[in-house]
């Protein structure tokens, strides 16, 4: 196992309604063990809404970093009784944009509680992508709580209405729907949490190149940690 190196810390708030966003650089001192475990990993298709595969990843290397974890969901999310883990995946991005549903075709939240906060670990650089953050135009929402839902919907029925069908691409920047808040880019061994009620996006800088061999894909580890 290679040594453990100095995390590089940042922590800015996002948009106008101020979520907290995480980056933490050179954060296992593992990335080769950990894509040659992504590398022998089977893969699964993810469901309707993630646009690709999945495969379980093993979370242990998080001990490495075990204070700062707890450090930073205390500090900064505010959970101070405890932390879970509630899911923990290698993932591929490997849907042509010409299949994507239209609802992966736009920034999506992925649990509007706010006890949920998603973890993205990079593990290539930045030519495939990091991750970008958004406001809805027609609410102004960058963020999508429990009261917000029902709101946020009818809203997005609105735009479908008033613009069609968003167009059949992965979303990257501002459009008719949706503002560019945010984006942090991909960096091998970046580690980036946030809370899952967030509006945000995979980006995908050539989809030409996508793939369902991960050893050529969009590799990432996924995870959501749930607090209290």
């Amino acid at each position: 196992m290679q040594p453990l190196p100095e995390p590089k810390i940042s922590v800015r708030q996002m948009g106008r309604e101020g979520e907290p966003l995480v980056v933490i650089d050179q954060f296992s001192g593992m990335v080769d063990e950990l894509l040659e475990a992504g590398y022998a990993a089977e893969y699964q298709h993810a469901g309707a809404s993630y646009p690709g595969i999945r495969s379980w990843a093993e979370p242990n290397y998080l001990d490495r970093r075990r204070d700062l974890m707890m450090q930073v969901m205390q500090r900064v999310f505010g959970f101070t009784k405890g932390v879970r883990l509630d899911a923990s995946t290698f993932s591929l991005v490997t849907v042509a944009e010409t299949d994507l549903a239209p609802l992966q075709r736009i920034p999506h939240y992925d649990h509007s509680g706010g006890e949920v906060v998603a973890v993205m670990h990079y593990l290539l650089g930045p030519e495939t992508g990091g991750t970008a953050f958004y406001r809805h135009k027609r609410t102004g929402f960058e963020t999508v709580t429990p009261d917000r839902e029902a709101a946020y919907n009818a809203a997005l029925a609105q735009d479908e209405q008033e613009h069609g069908m968003p167009p059949a691409s992965f979303h990257h920047g501002d459009s008719d729907w949706f503002e560019l808040i945010d984006e942090v880019e991909a960096q091998p061994d970046r580690l980036v949490l946030y809370r899952g009620r967030q509006l945000h996006s995979g980006v995908i800088p050539d989809p030409a190149v996508l793939s369902d061999n991960p050893r050529k894909g969009r590799l990432t580890i996924n995870m959501f940690l749930v607090g209290s």
